[in-house]
């Protein structure tokens, strides 16, 4: 094991990127075969309190992830680095041991495991993240894991509905995903365990990422609240439009006259691809502040994209395999962002000692809550809404919310940064300072 970390530190920092980014992207993909291939199946004729048995199960695991992350708010912003390796697999783990009862144990009562693996899963993709944070490079990492977690979904559901058609049921159809993906899962997360910490060069550009106590993220919270409301409004917006086509593809797929279960795979791998590239341009803009202020850029045309797609195909102008492709590129150019380089960049440019790990809990949080009430509604409010108007409904309602919000989030920040800047200048005597 060490002769291997003394290898690595001794490369060079293309090659870094390149193993970094394979082991971020294979853990994280990985994941995603014990978290999503239950929304392949169906689970028809089944209903709990009145909710449709699929529903309930989404909102059970949507409810896990929701928990998870609030208590990752404190738990991953404090986590000590020598740990994050034992916990990523100590969590998937016990992910896939419920999968497991969730197969044995019949059905209604089997949907607290779902609850259950949505716990454990709820916190990886920080401590993933916080093997790939700080560095010069977050961009080109951060891409990674966009296109894993983009391009996973389609690949597990796809897998998922493989294995079904294969005839395996459908109950244990996500435990036998799952156990497919686990040796390569163990290989990875050991590739991420003896990566190289950030370089100096790293630190000095990214500043430094500390552990945050509760007196730290509440005087973080005084300092930017504002802004961080008004970006976050933005997360939890495309997290319900995000979900809603996530969960429920097979479905929205079925009401357009499609049943290939390659379907998936062919969409989400052609919109990994273009997201990836998207991410890995802002690599090469050095200049923080400007990351940032296209990091806003990127989310509002992703914003108009959803929008202008929605309504091309209401009108017919596309087909639904473009409009699926060009909401699901939109989405994704509003959604990644937030997965790390928008908060890596925003601590860089504000100079903090913070971590990613609280900024991505804190919205993270709030937007799987707000799936769980969206959910609910669809259940009882629009009980006659098929699956594939409720989406379009809201891919023509939310994006204009969310082009008010993220402006509102560019001038707050214009305005703070600028007055970071001249309080830096007055304090120091120099005209040369140059917020980065």
């Amino acid at each position: 094991m060490k002769k291997m970390q003394n290898f690595l530190q001794k490369q060079s920092q293309h090659f870094i990127a390149f193993y970094l980014g394979v082991a971020g992207f294979s853990t994280y993909f990985c994941m995603y075969a014990f978290r999503k291939p239950f929304t392949a199946a169906d689970f028809q004729g089944i209903t709990l309190w009145g909710v449709d048995y699929k529903i309930v199960l989404v909102i059970a695991q949507v409810l896990g992830y929701a928990t998870a992350k609030g208590l990752g708010i404190k738990i991953v912003s404090e986590v000590l680095p020598q740990k994050r390796a034992k916990n990523i697999l100590l969590m998937i783990a016990f992910a896939g041991i419920n999968l497991l009862f969730f197969a044995l144990i019949k059905p209604p009562y089997n949907c607290i495991f779902m609850f259950l693996n949505g716990l454990c899963l709820g916190m990886v993709y920080g401590l993933v993240f916080s093997f790939l944070e700080g560095r010069e490079i977050t961009e080109i990492l951060g891409a990674g894991l966009a296109i894993s977690f983009i391009v996973s979904s389609g690949i597990v559901k796809s897998m998922g509905k493989y294995i079904i058609n294969s005839g395996i049921n459908e109950y244990w159809m996500p435990f036998w995903t799952g156990l497919i993906f686990f040796p390569l899962l163990l290989i990875s997360v050991y590739a991420l365990s003896i990566a190289p910490e950030p370089t100096k060069i790293d630190r000095k550009e990214r500043s430094v990422r500390l552990p945050m106590n509760a007196n730290t993220r509440k005087d973080f919270l005084k300092k930017y609240g504002f802004g961080l409301i008004s970006l976050i409004i933005v997360y939890v917006l495309m997290t319900i439009l995000r979900d809603i086509r996530d969960n429920f593809g097979v479905e929205i797929w079925q009401e357009m006259g499609v049943v290939d279960a390659s379907i998936f795979t062919k969409t989400e791998s052609l919109i990994g691809l273009v997201i990836c590239i998207l991410t890995a341009l802002m690599y090469f803009v050095k200049d923080h502040k400007m990351a940032f202020y296209l990091n806003h850029l990127m989310i509002l045309v992703g914003c108009l994209i959803i929008l202008i797609s929605t309504i091309s195909f209401q009108n017919r102008a596309i087909n639904s395999f473009g409009w699926t492709v060009f909401l699901g590129i939109g989405l994704y150019m509003a959604y990644v962002p937030y997965n790390g380089m928008l908060f890596d960049r925003l601590l860089a440019v504000l100079k903090e000692k913070a971590n990613v790990g609280f900024l991505f809990y804190l919205a993270d949080f709030s937007g799987y809550l707000a799936t769980v009430f969206i959910l609910i509604y669809q259940n009882f409010g629009t009980q006659n809404t098929s699956w594939l108007s409720f989406l379009t409904d809201l891919a023509q309602i939310l994006p204009i919310i969310c082009i008010i919000s993220i402006t509102v989030s560019f001038f707050y920040f214009n305005r703070k940064l600028n007055s970071n800047f001249e309080f830096q200048v007055r304090n120091t005597g120099s005209t040369h300072l140059k917020v980065q």
